[in-house]
């Protein structure tokens, strides 16, 4: 689990995690960090980089599950976070694997 400051997230749960109240959707504020990241708008993303650095954004990024992050996401964070410098370094989105 990362460590970031509720209040900076509470904001952002309250306007990506609709579905939980705020102070449910900070308990995981990786998913939080990750559905600002996927769908929200820039100011948002610029923002929320601003408030916990990149080394958190890329410990989320490199922790995604499966479903998290749209394909156009995907390729937009790891060249952001120069993750990747060519199409051909970016992996793979997470897939679920069922037994």
């Amino acid at each position: 689990m990362i460590a970031v400051d509720a209040e900076i997230l509470k904001p952002l749960a309250r306007k990506y995690i609709w579905w939980k109240t705020p102070e449910e959707a900070i308990r995981t504020p990786e998913r939080v960090i990750a559905q600002v990241m996927d769908i929200g708008d820039y100011s948002d993303a610029q923002r929320l980089a601003a408030e916990v650095g990149d080394a958190v954004l890329r410990t989320v990024l490199t922790h995604s599950q499966a479903g998290q992050f749209n394909a156009r996401s995907w390729v937009y964070w790891h060249y952001r976070l120069d993750l990747a410098r060519t199409e051909h370094e970016i992996p793979p989105l997470p897939m679920r694997h069922f037994a």
